[in-house]
């Protein structure tokens, strides 16, 4: 899955996602990266992963990283909702097609047979319209999400929200709240280190990152959280799950910074960088298939 994160983020062919639905998660990075992807208003987005003890992947550490001001944060640790209109507002989409126009734009570019950058771009604004965000979007509030979201961490981040809460016209700060401390501790604080990690980082170090945080989860590492919050939330749907740590106060520096720790190399997600690394034909023949 991260090579194929890898391939779509610098593919040189021009790539169109036609977003119609649920995108979240993995599932939104075969949108988001694209040269062109097409939302409507049925769209849905979110990176949910904190809330069941998991992390930001698929190169979203690195997406939402150089969202404007701190919104990369604010997603990343509350799972919160954008609907098309706010993801082509947010630079996360680029143009907002209207539902009923989607089946004729996705025979126009079939037709079209051609892979021009300009061409392709041309048939998508003939159906296209331009976006207005509705007032009670969050991203109207981004002054405050900004102030409270640039915390250096996450227990700052809700002391910062509780406070601003009590402010006149911050109801949405209920709900976010809510969400963040219900959500796991340790899940938390991995996802808002790795983002603030990938502001410095490029691309592929954000793949390795994700690659060696998704590895120590899945061994439980430090946590077994990832499969409580599975169990709690799609399996038993008591919704009521068992975090360990069950509190952010509890999640040891020591213990969190190993999660993050390097493998060695031959363990490490091996990714191409030079555009000689690219191939074409069967996987066996790949830079990433193993040494014979």
């Amino acid at each position: 899955m991260y090579w194929l994160c890898y391939h779509i983020h610098t593919y040189q062919k021009t790539q169109v996602a036609l977003v119609h639905g649920i995108s979240m998660g993995g599932g939104a990075s075969l949108m988001v990266p694209m040269k062109f992807s097409v939302v409507t208003e049925k769209t849905v987005f979110a990176t949910p992963e904190a809330s069941i003890g998991f992390h930001t992947d698929c190169g979203f550490s690195y997406i939402l990283s150089r969202l404007p001001g701190h919104l990369g944060e604010y997603l990343g640790l509350t799972g919160a909702r954008l609907n098309g209109k706010e993801l082509v507002a947010a630079g996360l989409a680029t143009h907002f097609v209207p539902s009923e126009k989607l089946p004729e734009l996705e025979k126009q570019l079939i037709s079209l047979n051609s892979g021009e950058e300009n061409a392709v771009k041309s048939v998508i604004e003939e159906f296209s319209v331009d976006i207005q965000i509705d007032e009670g979007s969050v991203l109207n509030k981004r002054a405050t999400m900004d102030e409270c979201f640039s915390k250096e961490t996450v227990e700052d981040i809700i002391s910062s929200l509780e406070a601003e809460a009590t402010q006149e016209g911050n109801d949405w700060m209920t709900a976010t709240l809510q969400g963040l401390k219900r959500s796991s501790p340790i899940a938390l604080k991995i996802t808002f280190q790795s983002i603030r990690e990938a502001r410095k980082q490029i691309l592929s170090e954000c793949l390795k990152k994700e690659f060696r945080l998704t590895m120590n989860i899945l061994r439980t590492v430090i946590s077994g959280d990832v499969y409580e919050g599975i169990r709690a939330f799609t399996i038993d749907k008591d919704n009521s799950p068992k975090w360990d740590p069950s509190t952010l106060e509890k999640v040891e520096a020591e213990k969190l910074n190993l999660v993050f720790q390097p493998f060695e190399e031959d363990w490490e997600l091996k990714i191409p960088i030079r555009e000689d690394s690219r191939w074409e034909g069967k996987y066996e023949d790949s830079p990433y298939a193993p040494s014979k």
